[in-house]
C-alpha cells in the first residue's frame, strides 16, 4: 500500500519535473535552438499542427534558425504562425525556406526572461509540494482506515519528503542553469 502511494507520487513528481523542463526549453535565450519553436502550431489544412511535424528545423549558425516546410504551399501559414507566437521573432520567407534570425537579448529583456524562469520554477516547486501533500493525505487516510500502521505512515511520509526534496533540488539546478544561460552575453 505505502509503496503504491510513493510510486504514484514519484510518477507525478517526474511528470511535473518534465513539464518544468519543457517550459524552460521554450524560453528564448540569445542563441538559436530548434526547441524554441516547439509551441508554435500552424494551421495545416484546417488543423492546428506543431511546426516540427510539418517542417525541418535546422540551426546553421548560433543566431539563425532555418525552417524548410515539407509542403511548400504552407510557407505563408508557417510565417504567420511564427509572427503570431509570443516569441517576438520576424521570419524572412524567400519562397523555399524561412530564415528566423535570433536577435541578441537586451539587458532588460534578459532580466525579464530571468523573472519568467523564476516564476515557472516556483510554479513547479508548488506543484511538487502539492503532490507531496496529496500523497501524505492519502497515507493518513489509509492509516485512519486501518490499512497501514503508524510506522508505515511515518516511513511513507519520510520517503515522500525525500522525493520532494530531491525533485525541488533538481528544479533549482535547472533554474540556476537556465539563469546562467540567459545572462550569457
Amino acid at each position: 500500500m505505502v509503496e503504491d502511494v510513493v510510486e504514484s507520487a514519484k510518477r507525478r513528481m517526474n511528470n511535473t519535473q518534465e513539464h518544468v523542463r519543457q517550459d524552460f526549453t521554450g524560453i528564448r535565450t540569445g542563441r538559436a535552438s530548434a526547441s524554441l519553436l516547439n509551441r508554435v502550431s500552424v494551421n495545416y489544412y484546417g488543423q492546428p499542427t506543431p511546426l516540427n511535424q510539418i517542417a525541418a528545423i535546422t540551426v546553421p549558425e548560433p543566431t539563425l534558425l532555418v525552417i524548410s516546410p515539407y509542403d511548400k504551399s504552407i510557407m505563408n501559414d508557417v510565417e504567420k504562425a511564427i509572427m503570431q507566437s509570443d516569441l517576438g521573432l520576424n521570419p524572412m520567407n524567400d519562397g523555399h525556406i524561412i530564415r528566423l534570425p535570433i536577435p541578441k537579448l537586451t539587458e532588460e529583456r534578459r532580466k525579464e526572461m530571468t523573472r519568467l524562469v523564476r516564476t515557472k520554477a516556483e510554479d513547479g516547486r508548488v506543484a511538487l509540494r502539492n503532490v507531496r501533500r496529496d500523497a501524505i493525505e492519502e497515507l493518513r487516510s489509509l492509516e485512519k482506515d486501518g490499512e497501514i500502521t503508524k510506522d508505515d505512515l511515518h516511513r511513507g511520509q519520510e520517503e515522500i519528503q525525500k522525493l520532494t526534496d530531491q525533485h525541488i533540488a533538481e528544479t533549482d539546478e535547472m533554474l540556476k542553469n537556465k539563469e546562467k544561460e540567459l545572462m550569457e552575453v
